[in-house]
């Protein structure tokens, strides 16, 4: 059974929300894959994960070279897994179609986006078989509520 969180985004973007949930992510030893859904978007998240914060550091690449079975952090368009990652985030409209082989899937879309909203509805149907769900949305105050 792999826990699958759903991350309803209104109040932030994923800019702010997604180098955060990846620090937890390392902070609990696991690597991850960010799955977006083109080469310009995975060039901009890498260029947001070196730069959200000065005090931090997120170790990470985009898929392609040598050292993708090293990286703690992987930015892919695609579904391969080459550092055995535990984690996969699915960010930019790409939709998890299943959670096997992850402990923990992490679908970020856009509460301001009505198809992203949309697609989120019928993946949370798809995989609530066999899995764990959660559903986050954003308080007024900013806060992560869980809300199923």
């Amino acid at each position: 059974m792999s826990e699958i969180l759903f991350y309803h985004l209104e109040g932030q973007p994923l800019e702010r929300v997604l180098p955060q949930l990846v620090e937890k992510t390392l902070e609990r030893g696991w690597r991850a894959v960010i799955e977006t859904s083109s080469r310009d978007r995975a060039e901009a998240i890498d260029t947001v994960l070196w730069t959200y914060r000065d005090d931090s550091f997120v170790p990470h690449g985009i898929m392609g070279e040598a050292t993708d079975p090293d990286q703690p952090v992987l930015i892919a368009t695609g579904t391969e897994n080459p550092n055995a990652a535990q984690v996969r985030f699915f960010v930019d409209r790409a939709v998890p179609q299943s959670a096997e082989g992850y402990t923990r899937i992490v679908y970020l879309f856009s509460g301001h986006d009505p198809e992203a909203v949309t697609e989120a509805r019928v993946a949370w149907k798809a995989l609530q078989a066999g899995n764990e769900l959660t559903y986050w949305q954003q308080d007024p105050n900013g806060r992560w509520v869980k809300k199923g």
